[in-house]
């Protein structure tokens, strides 16, 4: 049997069960949102306890406290900051009240574990109380967008990390195929000669933009409110804590986190995660492509591109046998896909704020971490699984630049437009490779022909200036 205790607030009273580190605010915040059905991100509850422990020292600094309590209080915020607290902090991720059921949720675990190290029972809110102690000088409207901007700093960082690893595999690619000539497409259609290496050397690059403008995005999320209070002017929290607030949390956190000039804007407006959601959205949609061009060049592979070989994850059928499927670029599409629905619903959660308010926070704080966790985990799923298994199939590139119309660009300085274009008619006609047909009209010998599609001269910059013929 379930033993329970009993808690009041301003609606009156609801039983709690008696073990619960949990309080009242919880149980309500449980029966009025079951919505997404998933609990907070853990890294916004971790940046949570980050705060929480700032604003406590702080309070202690200032003489709120005695030691003993103190201690307890910071200590609990300590185990929330670490992880170790994640299980007990139970209500939707999507939520009415700006974010006040999760600051609540928060406020009543750390009273309560304070409790349990200062050998009092849970709930002994005279000890120390959600309200009066945890939120002591603190709204949810300084606390929660602070910690989003924390949680946030700390996961960019997660990702810029995700993004390079996965950059520098392309690069290694890019050397390892660096002979494997092939044939280029535009539009869906052969268009010239191109190096593998090459294909893999424009991935790395675009991977490398996103790492730049992740770096410098976390400067968008550096100035808080943290000290606002409910509107942005500190009202009930002494000036002194303000002053003071978020030079703690810039200790704890080791972020260069700074206090905003004008706490009432900072409150009021919340494009900077629109901001920083596009750049998460110019990643994924990197992301989508490249993980189409996987699925294009490995199609087949018998009866397909077959140009690049992925890593075989899984079976891929259970009516095709010797189906292997693309799935790892399949799961980072997906993913990618997400992440810019999050960008529209993070573009509409913060054009309706209200006045000195936004009241859709926790959509904007699950959206955006939700997509910083997709984009950290999908570049390492991209990176482990499947680049770094990725194999060229040479003889098929090979093969393809034999018989390919395309490689007749490469050989018009030597065979000009118009013969050119009369091979390629033949060879469409006949069937018969542009190697061959080259080869037996005698237009290049065939060692010329292959030095013309070599890796070297399909990738230097341009083509040298044609000389004139001697006509003396």
């Amino acid at each position: 049997m379930t033993e329970y205790r009993t808690e009041k607030d301003l609606l009156g009273e609801r039983e709690v069960p008696a073990n619960a580190l949990y309080g009242i605010h919880t149980v309500r915040g449980l029966e009025n949102f079951p919505l997404s059905l998933r609990p907070v991100n853990s890294s916004l509850i971790h940046a949570f306890g980050a705060v929480k422990l700032a604003c406590a020292r702080t309070n202690h600094g200032l003489g709120w406290w005695d030691d003993d309590k103190a201690a307890a209080i910071e200590t609990a915020c300590a185990e929330m900051m670490e992880g170790l607290l994640d299980a007990h902090v139970v209500v939707d991720a999507l939520q009415g009240g700006a974010g006040t059921s999760t600051n609540m949720n928060v406020n009543e675990v750390l009273a309560n574990r304070a409790l349990e190290l200062l050998g009092k029972k849970l709930g002994d809110y005279a000890c120390v109380s959600p309200l009066d102690d945890i939120n002591l000088h603190q709204s949810t409207n300084d606390t929660y967008p602070t910690a989003l901007k924390v949680a946030a700093i700390n996961q960019l960082r997660l990702l810029e990390r995700e993004v390079v690893a996965l950059l520098e595999e392309f690069q290694n690619k890019e050397k390892a195929f660096a002979h494997v000539v092939k044939v280029g497409r535009t539009q869906m259609q052969d268009a010239v000669l191109i190096t593998l290496g090459r294909e893999m050397s424009a991935y790395a690059e675009a991977f490398g933009r996103d790492r730049w403008r992740i770096y410098k995005c976390e400067e968008r999320l550096r100035v808080l409110n943290l000290g606002g209070t409910a509107v942005g002017t500190g009202l009930a929290a002494p000036r002194q804590y303000i002053f003071q607030v978020t030079e703690q949390l810039r200790s704890i956190t080791g972020l260069g986190l700074a206090r905003a000039e004008n706490l009432i804007e900072v409150t009021q407006n919340n494009d900077v995660f629109v901001e920083v959601s596009g750049i998460l959205k110019a990643c994924a949609s990197n992301l989508l492509k490249v993980a189409g061009d996987l699925r294009f060049l490995s199609s087949g592979p018998d009866a397909g591109i077959g140009e690049v070989r992925l890593p075989p994850r899984q079976a891929g059928s259970s009516i095709m046998p010797g189906k292997v499927n693309p799935v790892i670029p399949e799961a980072v599409s997906q993913a990618a896909m997400a992440v810019m629905a999050h960008d529209q619903s993070i573009t509409f959660a913060a054009s309706l704020g209200n006045l000195e308010l936004n009241a859709f926070l926790p959509l904007i704080a699950d959206s955006l971490l939700g997509s910083l966790d997709l984009l950290t985990n999908s570049c390492s799923m991209l990176r482990r699984f499947c680049i770094a298994g990725l194999e060229a199939d040479e003889a098929r590139c090979r093969r393809n630049v034999d018989g390919a119309t395309a490689t007749l660009t490469a050989l018009i300085d030597m065979i000009g437009y118009q013969a050119a274009q009369e091979i390629a008619a033949e060879s469409t006609a006949s069937g018969k490779g542009v190697r061959a047909i080259v080869v037996d009209r005698g237009l290049l010998a065939a060692e010329d022909f292959d030095e013309l599609v070599s890796a070297e001269n399909v990738t230097k910059l341009g083509s040298p200036l044609r000389k004139e013929k001697n006509h003396s």
